[in-house]
């Protein structure tokens, strides 16, 4: 389409410049005519007799506006829509810190499919994978981002009207970090920060002023969540036992004056407060009580940021934010699309959690929302791959009643991509045996892609349900889903090709120990002549992983993915030499097959309706996998 822009484009200029790029649309007078006009008050777009409207107040309602314009245009000739923004500001937290980096490619294809979506916060979140000068070994081999790397995405970010917020950690969550000698001093356990050496805070301004160089935001996140063991290391050693309380309001007074001195604001996620108010140490305890005197000892220039993304009932929220707003100043809620629930996004959690978050967000008046895209071990879920939540927030933002039909229609605008195909990634793990939307986060497609054929460690998990066929089926349906998607074909093939292997791999454990008890060498020389198959399957899949890692990530950890594959490989050639073994009467037991298969008791409670949850080195052995 040719349009001709005219009106109030000051400053928006070199983002138009990119969205018309990734629209397709040429500029010039001859174009079809759309006015623009900036103004406060809700975006307007509108199309009457041959000449187009849009109204707009921030730079980022232009761009949403721009893309509601073009939807509509493709169906109407004329038409009249108006939005109000429920929210100041909406967008995404993406975690670069559990091995997958986003090239500065990446992240701008995702500000341009924010940009239309009309999210306007973006941050990446570096524990320890941006570059600090002083400090050689942080973030060595990491994939760290250079300052100039950065400071081209809050550019980008910038042109179309997204603030760009660094995010980091100040306290703990810094393992990765701290493993190196450089880190001995200045360490109170293997991760977390030493609170009240100088040595510390010298560290944390050098981690502030890098983090912050890049952007123009003068707003940072600072973290300091989950220090479970806060003062119960060198710390102990040096002040003996103190009040926990006490120790972070101590560090957090300390990191706050570092930021002002930086003329930053800060903000931290709020539950180390909550759990240290709990008698059970539990974030979202609602009989947590935080006494008066810390509340008013905290300094109030720390905005805090509740992160919960569990519940599903709208009151909890809503009676969570009015505790926070005890502390003083209006939070912010991070809520998330869960990218971390293994191998593939759970939807089924994230639009119920969503709904009720976003709508108790807006009872209570709270202005400030982003979702987290976390990379729990390993980053095995590609974040695109979470792109439907990210539409679904950004609805919610802009409108009260977010329909199927409206969000499938903007979600196909925005990023090309049809919704039902990408929800459909969500039967990888609300399989047979798991409750609707998948509320107690099973994650079978991954521990049936890394688990042992001969160990089978959750086949006491399974037995009995019909995996096979289900993965058969999802197959059968992504393949066509492929086709339907072609901008994020990558994707999809690689989960085309993850449901047809486990099509085969979800039971043949199963398989292998049945024939065994039962002495059935006839079907035993089957299963085992299956399994080279099987490693070609195995072997095609880490090659379009790969390629789809690759095609918007830095390379560093994808070693990691790539050992976890190569282990699945050699251990279903090992499971081959063994079977054949047997087969041939060179040994007279195999005695991983001997055993009996348990049910996986994972360290949490396993309720009705979920299969198991657990990390990589807890569904391959049963062994020590490192020490």
């Amino acid at each position: 389409m040719k349009i001709h822009f005219s009106g109030d484009i000051e400053g928006l200029e070199q983002g138009l410049t990119i969205i018309c790029h990734e629209l397709n649309i040429e500029r010039g007078e001859d174009g079809f005519p759309i006015d623009i006009k900036q103004m406060n008050g809700p975006l307007k777009v509108s199309c009457q007799q041959n000449r187009g409207e849009i109204y707009f107040q921030e730079k980022i309602h232009f761009f949403r506006a721009l893309g509601l314009w073009l939807q509509e245009f493709e169906e109407n000739n004329e038409f009249n829509l108006s939005e109000v923004p429920h929210f100041k500001t909406n967008g995404v937290m993406v975690d670069v810190s559990r091995n997958a980096v986003m090239t500065v490619d990446g992240i701008q294809n995702l500000l341009k499919k924010m940009a239309l979506m009309g999210l306007n916060i973006v941050m990446v979140y570096t524990e320890d994978t941006f570059t600090v000068e002083k400090y050689p070994y942080f973030g060595y081999m990491r994939g760290r981002y250079s300052e100039q790397e950065l400071h081209a995405c809050d550019d980008y970010a910038n042109s179309l009207g997204i603030e760009m917020i660094p995010c980091i950690q100040t306290l703990a969550h810094l393992t990765e970090a701290l493993k190196w000698n450089y880190a001995a001093e200045i360490k109170d356990t293997s991760d977390i920060l030493l609170v009240g050496s100088d040595k510390t805070y010298d560290f944390i301004e050098e981690l502030m002023k890098a983090a912050s160089l890049p952007f123009r935001s003068k707003r940072i996140h600072i973290g300091m969540d989950e220090a479970h063991q806060l003062g119960l290391g060198k710390y102990l050693e040096q002040h003996g036992y103190q009040k926990r309380f006490e120790i972070m309001n101590e560090h957090l007074h300390k990191v706050v004056d570092l930021a002002e001195k930086l003329s930053l604001k800060p903000m931290i996620w709020s539950d180390m407060y909550f759990r240290l108010g709990s008698r059970t140490g539990d974030y979202y305890d609602l009989n947590a009580q935080i006494p008066d005197d810390v509340i008013e000892s905290m300094p109030k220039d720390a905005q805090l940021v509740y992160w919960d993304y569990y519940h599903t009932d709208e009151e909890f929220y809503r009676t969570f934010l009015q505790k926070h707003k005890r502390f003083g100043s209006e939070p912010i809620f991070a809520g998330g699309v869960w990218t971390w629930n293994g191998i593939a996004p759970n939807y089924g959690k994230t639009f119920a959690t969503t709904k009720a978050a976003l709508e108790a967000c807006k009872k209570e008046g709270i202005t400030e929302v982003f979702a987290t895209m976390w990379g729990d071990n390993g980053a095995e879920t590609h974040p695109f791959a979470g792109l439907a939540g990210l539409q679904l927030f950004a609805e919610h933002g802009y409108g009260s009643d977010v329909s199927h039909e409206r969000l499938a229609k903007r979600f196909a605008f925005c990023t090309g991509g049809n919704l039902d195909d990408f929800l459909a990634l969500n039967e990888l793990d609300e399989t047979p045996g798991v409750s609707k939307d998948n509320p107690h986060e099973s994650h079978p497609s991954k521990f049936l892609l890394w688990q042992d054929v001969l160990l089978g460690l959750y086949d006491g998990n399974i037995r009995s349900l019909p995996l096979s066929e289900h993965y058969a089926d999802l197959a059968s349906r992504l393949e066509k889903a492929t086709k339907r998607n072609k901008n994020w074909s990558e994707i999809f093939s690689f989960y085309t090709q993850l449901s047809y292997v486990l099509s085969v791999k979800a039971d043949i454990g199963i398989k292998i120990k049945d024939a065994f008890d039962r002495n059935d060498k006839k079907e035993l020389t089957h299963l085992k002549d299956l399994l080279p198959s099987l490693r070609g399957m195995v072997d095609d899949l880490r090659k379009l992983h790969r390629s789809l890692w690759f095609s918007t990530l830095k390379p560093f950890g994808w070693e990691v993915i790539d050992i976890r594959y190569g282990g699945v490989l050699s251990r279903l050639d090992s499971a081959e030499y063994r079977l054949q073994q047997w087969l041939d009467g060179t040994i007279d037991r195999i005695e991983e097959l001997e055993e009996e298969r348990l049910y996986h008791d994972a360290p949490w409670v396993m309720p009705k309706g979920a299969l198991g949850r657990n990390s990589y080195h807890r569904i391959v052995t049963a062994g020590v996998f490192s020490s």
